[in-house]
C-alpha cells in the first residue's frame, strides 16, 4: 500500500482523511504546518501528497511546487473548500494530480486516490 502525506491547516481535516485511507491500508501521516510536511517529504520516500489549498503560511501550490522540487516522482491531490476554475487550473499546470472540493466525499476520495496510484504502477 501507499505512503500518503496530508497537509491541512485543520487538523479535523487531516485526521478525516487519515481515517478513510487508513481503511484502505494505506499509511497516512498527517501535518498541519507547512514546513514539518516539507521536511517529511526531504527525509521519507511518499507515493502521494493530499493538500489544501489554503493555508497557513504558504499556498498548496506553493507546498506541491516544493515537494515536486525534492520528490519529483510524487503525486499530488489538491483540496479546496473554495472551488473555481482558476484554482484548479493553478494545481493542474503546477503538478497536481488531481483537484477534490471540500467538504471531503469519501468515496469521491478513495476514488481519486486508488485512479492516482494504479496509474504509478
Amino acid at each position: 500500500m501507499a505512503e500518503i502525506l496530508t497537509l491541512d491547516d485543520v487538523r479535523d481535516a487531516c485526521v478525516l482523511i487519515q481515517k478513510i485511507l487508513s481503511r484502505k491500508g494505506h499509511t497516512v501521516h498527517t501535518f498541519t504546518e507547512e514546513e514539518d510536511a516539507i521536511r517529511y517529504v526531504d527525509k521519507n520516500h511518499v507515493d502521494l501528497a493530499i493538500l489544501d489549498i489554503k493555508l497557513k503560511k504558504m499556498s498548496g501550490i506553493e507546498v506541491l511546487a516544493e515537494l515536486k522540487r525534492l520528490q519529483p516522482s510524487i503525486k499530488t491531490i489538491i483540496l479546496t473548500g473554495y472551488p473555481t476554475v482558476e484554482t484548479a487550473r493553478d494545481a493542474l499546470s503546477f503538478g497536481a494530480n488531481e483537484y477534490c472540493v471540500k467538504p471531503i466525499d469519501k468515496q469521491e476520495l478513495e476514488k481519486k486516490v486508488e485512479k492516482i496510484l494504479a496509474a504509478n504502477e
